[in-house]
């Protein structure tokens, strides 16, 4: 056995890994610093960077600031983001009828991720593999915190797991028997007819056995993360609790809230409210206890991040212990050469999914502990850019799960000359790829909990008004602020409403700083039959993707 680095306290590793795993001939660096994994990575995280490029290319480097600002991490350019035609658990049979087969997590057969797991642990005990080990929790409420083991051949991604969960975390129970372990093994090249895989990467859920395999070159960031993430999901609601793809805040008073949206919503900037603390800004568990962070990080994309919209993370990229990924240096220099402020946030090169991983203390306002009490504000938002939703509506617990597990944005269809048709996008609990279950599991626990406790609900729509896209405008973000801020206050409760009938959607006629005109959409578009059609052909795309999922057969309510 070679020998290992530790740290204090001391672990278990070596003995626990050669059980679970089989290995045996590994060099083992347990526990080390965010400094010392800083260098690590810089001297020896090697693979490929560049199509074509060699296999034992330069993966992290230093900026100007050397130890004192960022890690500059580039992935395998296969894989700029997550490999989710490549992602999968293993069907064993006590499992096969639970997990929500789909894209984004396909069946592995048992017998061939057996013979995938032996020859990954064969390749790293044949290279004599150097391994980064680093213990970490998923969850910040130690009652029901999971123990998280990374066990990868790359520095960066222990430094990544070291940002992205709480670490310490005192009181939890039985922590060896309900760890799950990641075998992260990037220098690995899986053959897709002897692997039973489709690509060269297959990152693998076993649940059985509690690990996450990711063979092959899937080595961006966020597959460190998202992995246990569907895993969070899988087990937390076997337990009663809803594992959310939403952020989190709290009021002054104490009164928390929950906002769930996809990408381009304004999930992050309204949760980001000098007023309020935030709990977590992308994955929550909301138990018994109230809510809490999934995470104790922060992964931002970077591409066109505006720096005075985002002073955080702008102030940010200068601390050290933070991770830069997929960012080209400044033109002309080495990264050596750039300061972090000077990088071209703009430069899509690489990949238009740069990202930015930093600690959630690098928030100035953030909750005690990443936990708070139980929302009494749920906000479902999305960005439609057929310009049809209203700006708020008010919904009952049935809507709720309606409007959860269809999980509505427009996005638009490109940047291409004349190309200005906007396109329906739904991701069922505002986050598909990740959901473990089908999504009434989430969507009744969900109504379960807003009706134990009283949460009211609002649909928020920050998209376009007076029109679709290109013809209307985009939503005030004053006027959208001021219809959140009123649903938080309780603003909202009992005023008089109207119903718009072909979305049956329930709108309020007034709000505090908001035009009353502008509440109802219909009035905001000069041509009124133009709405009705358009509304019309909204909630038939709502209905089709309703009968297209088989929500009816799931429970689900139609509410349009």
């Amino acid at each position: 056995m070679n020998p290992t680095t530790t740290s204090n306290p001391p672990s278990d590793h070596v003995r626990e890994l050669e059980k679970l795993l089989g290995l045996k001939s590994v060099t083992y660096k347990y526990g080390l610093t965010k400094d010392e994994l800083f260098t690590e990575a810089i001297q020896h995280d090697r693979g490929r960077v560049k199509k074509g490029g060699p296999s034992d290319a330069q993966k992290a480097f230093p900026t100007k600031l050397g130890l004192k600002g960022p890690l500059v991490y580039y992935t395998d350019p296969d894989c700029t983001g997550r490999r989710v035609k490549d992602t999968y658990a293993v069907k064993w049979p006590e499992v096969a009828d639970v997990i929500w087969w789909k894209d984004d997590v396909q069946p592995y057969d048992p017998e061939k991720y057996a013979g995938l797991q032996k020859r990954v642990v064969e390749h790293l005990n044949a290279k004599k593999a150097s391994l980064y080990v680093k213990d970490v929790f998923v969850g910040a409420d130690p009652e029901f915190a999971l123990p998280y083991r990374f066990v990868g051949e790359y520095a960066a991604h222990a430094m990544f797991a070291h940002n992205m969960f709480p670490k310490d975390l005192k009181g939890v129970k039985d922590v060896a028997a309900r760890r799950w372990t990641m075998l992260n093994a990037p220098s690995f090249v899986c053959e897709p007819a002897r692997d039973g895989c489709r690509a060269e990467a297959a990152i693998v859920i076993d649940v059985k056995n509690k690990i996450c395999l990711v063979a092959g070159r899937a080595d961006y960031c966020g597959v460190v993360k998202k992995t246990i993430f569907t895993v969070g999901n899988y087990l937390l609601p076997l337990e009663g609790r809803l594992s959310m793809h939403c952020s989190a805040n709290v009021g002054m008073k104490g009164d928390a809230a929950i906002l769930f949206g996809l990408s381009g919503t304004g999930k992050t900037t309204l949760s980001a409210d000098p007023n309020r603390r935030l709990i977590g800004d992308d994955e929550t568990i909301w138990s018994d206890n109230g809510l809490c962070n999934l995470e104790d990080g922060c992964y931002a994309k970077l591409i066109d991040l505006n720096k005075e919209h985002e002073p955080v993370i702008a102030a940010a990229l200068s601390k050290p212990g933070t991770i830069v990924e997929n960012v080209p240096p400044v033109k002309g220099r080495t990264m050596e050469q750039c300061d972090p402020q000077e990088l071209d946030l703009t430069d899509k090169s690489i990949t238009e999914n740069t990202r930015f991983s930093y600690p959630l203390s690098a928030n100035p306002n953030v909750m005690p502990g990443a936990r708070g009490g139980h929302p009494e504000t749920i906000v479902l938002l999305t960005a439609d850019a057929f310009g049809v939703l209203p700006p708020v509506a008010l919904l009952d617990a049935e809507q709720v799960m309606y409007h959860f597990v269809s999980g509505f944005t427009a996005k638009l269809a490109g940047t291409e000359v004349g190309v200005t048709e906007p396109k329906a996008a739904f991701s069922a609990c505002f986050g598909a790829p990740f959901m473990a279950h089908k999504p009434p599991v989430y969507a009744k626990l969900l109504s379960a909990k807003m009706k134990k406790h009283r949460a009211r609900c609002i649909l928020l729509n920050t998209g376009w008004s007076g029109g679709a896209y290109g013809v209307g405008r985009r939503m005030s973000i004053g006027h959208t602020r001021a219809l959140l801020n009123a649903a938080l206050e309780g603003k909202l409760d009992g005023v008089e409403t109207e119903t718009l009938p072909t979305l049956n959607l329930k709108i309020p006629k007034s709000c505090p700083g908001v035009p009353a005109e502008v509440l109802n959409p219909r009035n905001t578009w000069k041509d009124k039959s133009a709405y009705d059609a358009a509304a019309a052909k909204l909630r038939d795309m709502f209905r089709k993707n309703f009968e297209d999922k088989g929500f009816a057969k799931l429970g689900i309510q139609p509410a349009m």
